[in-house]
């Protein structure tokens, strides 16, 4: 009920054709900026706090500028971006702006590679030096490289002190800008490879230039820096030679989807982005195999390749829960099955009483587990009917029909999101008072203390919004019971490969262990298990071990939702208030083909998950307990 920052959106798109031959079919050059437009606004869900773009010109003379790049901030950007690219335009008649061979040598961002990304801070991080594509400018078109992707590395101290040993002085400790220097620095060392090939093959000038450019191998300059990458990601780069790559983490953490004919490869965060795009059947798009690259050459041959060998699947579950939109068909159905699969837990937080029961979700993300909470309690009422029927000893009248077949699943609008939260409010009593408005209600649309009220969300994470906001405004609808319900799992741990979820004492399941552990007088656990990671501290992060875990041990999930309820439910709110969550067993019945569950289950898909874990647990026991 809170929204969550997390990945980021990509797009690329390498034309195969010359920009003459979309002019024609078309009837504009700008065909793959088109498309670019489109695809980046399909996945504005991605992110909304900046967006970038590049472009590569493959027909370029010396002294003529052959790689641009236009970056924006905020939720306008795709908007702002593209706007500003038509301006570059708007000094030139028309007949030259739409003439594909004056585009090709003259305006900018008429080229045939393009890359888009949507930026969700992850880090903290804000401002326009952060914001994707990142550019490294180099004399040789062929060590001239703009990188951008979907990803947060879990290594980046590790990263960093790498490339420091090469001699190399990054400006900067983020994870993109230290990726750019090192696939830039093995980019270098590949096209001095050729050069030295070149050379020992007695060409000169242009045919050496020429010679590095028809031979760079992108696989070499991968295969030596993604074996330092421990995270989720999906990686994407072009050369200013025309080189264009796109490689996707081992696990499979993050997505990659791909389309390709022969006017046009293209790469995307998002399936039905490209479906959308360039209108295309679900099975004619492709996922990226994890650890696999895509790279296209710059003549437009597209060839795989096999960077990292795959690691166990872990492609994560929260793109089906949350993040991904609901439009692509597995995914839809999938929701729908989280949402069905909670009906018997439901049915026994409101004790059976369907007929009783009003059943609604708080917009909008959760709209199709609704869905498919609502199938599965219509079939439910379904066969209640049936074997009431079926028990009956006698031929059943008229009314009698009427009345077993009179109840009905009651679904209502009962919340609204009506106002958004200006940030210029700090006054913390001032913003907890505005965000009790947040949200309204549909006054009426609850039989008041005879109706049990039922909302379906995706998730239940920190729990702010609940505590301040929405059971608040719900129980002015003065329900018989007040049933909050979470198509996931709860959330225990922190995530460190794209969501926006790095602190122990945001999750609200934790802070409800760690209450229980202080009613149970198990206190010293907290200790115990903070004196396990301090142990652990400096070890190599192969020998680290989960701990945090010992945490949650001594309770059963229901004892921690109901201790979530106590901690959240405001002191003056009297409506029963029951929360009821997936379980990861559910989660994994739904969604069978992304097994990545670590903020639930603690199962971090790399070494570097658990080392950061632990250190989230130290950095949490000395602030609250040790700083005393």
């Amino acid at each position: 009920m809170e929204p969550l920052k997390h990945e980021c959106g990509i797009v690329m798109i390498r034309l195969r054709k010359p920009l003459e031959y979309y002019q024609k079919k078309y009837g504009t050059w700008m065909y793959g900026l088109n498309k670019l437009y489109l695809m980046m606004e399909k996945q504005h869900n991605r992110g909304q706090e900046g967006a970038g773009i590049s472009c590569v010109k493959l027909t370029a003379n010396p002294g003529e500028e052959y790689m641009f790049r236009e970056k924006a901030l905020g939720s306008g950007a795709i908007t702002e971006i593209f706007a500003n690219v038509h301006e570059y335009f708007k000094d030139y008649p028309n007949e030259q702006v739409t003439d594909a061979a004056f585009a090709k040598k003259a305006l900018p961002f008429a080229g045939e590679l393009y890359m888009g990304h949507l930026r969700y801070s992850t880090t903290g991080k804000s401002g326009l030096s952060y914001v994707h594509p990142f550019l490294r400018r180099n004399n040789w078109r062929a060590k001239n490289l703009c990188l951008c992707g979907n990803f947060n590395m879990t290594n980046v101290d590790e990263f960093f002190a790498e490339i420091a040993k090469t001699g190399q002085h990054p400006r900067m400790f983020s994870d993109t800008y230290i990726m750019l220097e090192q696939v830039g620095h093995r980019l270098d060392r590949e096209s001095e490879r050729l050069w030295q090939e070149a050379d020992s093959k007695g060409l000169t000038g242009y045919d050496i230039t020429d010679y590095i450019e028809d031979n760079i191998k992108m696989e070499n300059v991968l295969m030596t820096s993604a074996p330092h990458w421990d995270g989720g990601y999906c990686v994407c780069g072009q050369t200013g030679s025309g080189e264009m790559f796109s490689m996707r983490d081992p696990w499979g953490i993050r997505p990659a989807f791909w389309y390709m004919d022969d006017e046009i490869l293209v790469i995307a965060s998002e399936r039905p982005a490209i479906q959308t795009a360039l209108d295309l059947e679900y099975d004619q798009i492709h996922e990226l195999l994890p650890g696999q690259a895509i790279i296209a050459s710059k003549y437009g041959d597209v060839r795989f390749s096999q960077i990292i060998e795959p690691k166990n699947n872990k492609s994560c579950s929260f793109e089906r829960i949350y993040f991904s939109r609901g439009n692509d068909r597995d995914i839809y159905n999938e929701r729908k099955a989280l949402g069905r699969q909670l009906v018997d837990p439901i049915l026994k937080a409101i004790d059976n009483d369907v007929e009783h029961t009003v059943f609604s979700f708080i917009p909008n993300t959760a709209e199709v587990a609704f869905y498919g909470m609502v199938e599965g309690f219509t079939e439910y009422v379904k066969h209640k009917k049936i074997d009431q029927i079926l028990s009956l000893d006698h031929k059943p009248t008229k009314e009698e029909i009427e009345t077993i077949e009179n109840p009905q699943v009651r679904i209502e609008k009962v919340v609204l999101k009506d106002i958004k939260l200006r940030t210029f409010i700090t006054e913390s009593d001032s913003r907890n008072d505005l965000a009790a408005h947040v949200y309204d209600i549909t006054y009426g649309s609850v039989k008041p203390y005879v109706d049990n009220l039922v909302v379906i969300d995706d998730s239940i994470v920190r729990g702010t919004t609940l505590k301040e906001s929405i059971i608040r405004i719900l129980d002015r609808l003065h329900p018989k019971k007040l049933v909050l319900v979470s198509s996931s799992p709860q959330v225990r741990y922190p995530d460190y490969y794209g969501i926006d979820m790095a602190k122990m004492s945001e999750f609200i399941a934790f802070r409800a262990a760690i209450e229980l552990l202080k009613d149970k007088n198990k206190e010293q656990l907290i200790y115990r298990v903070y004196q396990k990671c301090k142990s652990q501290a400096n070890l190599p992060k192969e020998q680290m071990v989960n701990y945090v875990k010992e945490i949650y041990a001594p309770f059963t999930d229901k004892d921690i939702s109901d201790k979530m309820t106590e901690l959240l439910r405001p002191e003056d709110v009297t409506t029963p208030v029951e929360i009821v969550y997936q379980t990861i067993d559910g989660l994994h019945k739904a969604c069978p083909n992304t097994p990545g569950d670590w903020y639930f289950s603690g199962e971090y898909p790399t070494l570097g998950g658990v080392r950061l874990l632990n250190q989230a647990y130290i950095n949490y026991v000395e602030k609250i307990y040790l700083a005393k």
